[in-house]
């Protein structure tokens, strides 16, 4: 197997561990961890995986929170923004959507609305599939400790022997289900999200991104 390595990155469950990271560390949110170089902490990990080790793509997947905009303004703007800055690092961002999922109480019958987001597990499950069928990687790391990905990963497995699919656990989110899946797999830890923050202002070339003011 060669060294040719590319990750696929859960947005929404990495989100979650850099929020719960920021909190453990006492960072506040606008000095916290969410302006994260998912490049830079991608390729850190790469001399773990082998000497051969190369960053051949990273996939990053997530949706927009549009519908949050009334109770959070501006989240979706900082969103963008952030996304704007992993599109100019080389970082291919693929999106989903949410989608109202009716709720009834149990206790009182009375039926809500909650937002479920949309399309990312299958996106994640078909794009692991799709990189280890075209040939664009010898190895793929799945940045997630979602259990609904295994299916595509015990798939793979069996579609690709000779390549290699492994697991980048979040920080706070490593699963025992995924481990069994696999041959092996570690922790991105808390320090490594701090360690790999973009500078403020991220300029490349004539190009400047901003962090958001505030989260």
């Amino acid at each position: 197997m060669g060294g040719r390595t590319a990750f696929i990155i859960d947005g929404f469950n990495v989100y979650h561990s850099v929020v719960a990271a920021s909190k453990s560390l006492g960072l506040p949110d606008e000095r916290g961890t969410k302006w994260l170089n998912l490049r830079g902490l991608c390729e850190s990990y790469l001399p773990a995986l082998g000497a051969d080790a190369t960053c051949t793509g990273i996939y990053y997947f997530s949706a927009l929170a549009h519908y949050m905009q009334a109770t959070k303004p501006g989240v979706a703007a900082r969103h963008q923004s952030y996304l704007r800055a992993l599109k100019a690092t080389d970082v291919v961002v693929e999106l989903g959507h949410f989608k109202k999922k009716p709720v009834t109480c149990n206790f009182c019958s009375k039926t809500i609305n909650l937002r479920e987001e949309k399309e990312t597990d299958v996106a994640v499950g078909v794009k692991l599939l799709e990189v280890l069928h075209d040939d664009l990687a010898d190895r793929l790391v799945l940045v997630t400790g979602d259990t609904d990905i295994a299916p595509a990963v015990r798939a793979a497995g069996r579609m690709f022997p000779g390549s290699e699919v492994c697991f980048a656990f979040p920080w706070g989110r490593k699963n025992d289900e995924l481990t069994r899946c696999v041959q092996r797999c570690f922790q991105i830890t808390r320090e490594a999200y701090v360690r790999h923050q973009f500078p403020d202002p991220l300029v490349i070339g004539k190009r400047s991104f901003a962090k958001p003011p505030s989260w």
